[in-house]
């Protein structure tokens, strides 16, 4: 996998999803629930959609929040397609 330009970043996260961003050649977005277990619901979809692309995100949750974090690690650590492809899953899942 090839790591994605900066320009090529901004130009997703303005056109396909809005509300992520990127920094520390990383995306990033934040999710708010109404509890607890709405969050760990959300988190354990996640993980399901992450395995069957084979791409694990950083996922942080505190009590009806989750954060998620996607980087590809096969590329150095810069953000990549692949990337942005489950970012796109997510939010689907989220709506």
């Amino acid at each position: 996998m090839e790591p994605l330009s900066e320009q090529k970043i901004r130009q997703e996260l303005d056109s396909n999803l809005r509300g992520w961003e990127s920094k520390d050649n990383k995306i990033h977005r934040s999710y708010s629930f109404d509890d607890f277990r709405q969050a760990l619901g959300f988190i354990v979809q996640i993980g399901f959609m992450a395995e069957e692309q084979m791409h694990h995100p950083e996922i942080f949750n505190v009590y009806n929040s989750v954060k998620v974090s996607l980087t590809t690690h096969d590329a150095g650590d810069k953000v990549t397609e692949k990337d942005i492809k489950l970012a796109q899953a997510i939010e689907k899942l989220y709506k």
